[in-house]
C-alpha cells in the first residue's frame, strides 16, 4: 500500500505512513471499496438534543429562555437601587446571563436544525446558478494536422548556436562625448 501524500511503500494495514506520517488507515478500506458510512446529519444532530435537553428544542423555548434572562436582568438592576438589595443585585446577573445565553444557543440550534432539514441550502445568502457539467467532450477532428508542441531541449539547442550581439565600449569613445 502507497501513501496518497508522498508515496512511500508502506505496510498493509498500516495506521500511518513510514515516512511522512500521514493518516493512512483508509487506504485500503478506498482500495477495497469498503469505506465506513457516515452517520446522517439530521438524525444525529437531533438525537444529540434530546439527550441533552430531555426534550425537542423549539423556538418557543429558545424565546422563552432568551426572555426569563432579560426578566431577571432587569429584576438586578431594580434591585441595585433598592436599600434592601444593594449587597446582593450582583447575584441575579447570574441566572440572567446564563438564561440569556441559554436563549440564544438554542435559537442558533433551531436554526441548523431548519437548515439541515432542507438538505443543508444556504438560507442567508441567495443561491447561484451552478454551471452545467460537460459529461463527454466533443469529438476532435483528427483529420486536421496539427504541429508537435516544440520541445524544451529543441530551443535551448537554437539558441546556442546562435550568439547574440556584444556591445564594446571603447574608452576612446567615451572621451569624446
Amino acid at each position: 500500500m502507497f501513501c496518497p501524500k508522498c508515496a512511500t511503500q508502506n505496510l498493509e494495514g498500516a495506521s500511518y505512513c513510514r515516512s511522512c506520517g500521514a493518516n493512512i488507515s483508509l487506504v485500503s478500506q478506498a482500495l477495497s471499496g469498503q469505506l465506513p458510512q457516515a452517520p446522517s446529519a439530521e438524525g444525529d444532530f437531533g438525537q444529540r438534543l434530546r439527550k441533552k435537553y430531555g426534550r425537542d428544542v423549539t423556538l418557543d423555548r429558545a424565546f422563552k429562555s432568551a426572555f426569563m434572562g432579560v426578566a431577571f436582568l432587569l429584576i438586578s438592576l431594580a434591585l441595585s437601587f433598592s436599600p434592601s438589595g444593594q449587597h446582593w443585585w450582583f447575584w441575579m446577573l447570574i441566572p440572567a446571563f446564563s438564561l440569556m445565553g441559554r436563549g440564544i444557543a438554542q435559537y442558533i440550534r433551531v436554526r441548523e436544525q431548519e437548515r439541515r432539514a432542507l438538505g443543508g441550502a444556504n438560507l442567508g445568502q441567495p443561491m447561484i446558478g451552478a454551471t452545467p457539467r460537460v459529461e463527454v467532450f466533443p469529438a476532435r477532428a483528427t483529420g486536421e494536422l496539427m504541429a508537435t508542441p516544440p520541445s524544451v531541449t529543441e530551443g535551448t539547442t537554437r539558441h546556442l548556436g546562435a550568439e547574440s550581439p556584444t556591445k564594446h565600449f571603447d574608452a576612446s569613445s567615451d572621451a569624446g562625448k
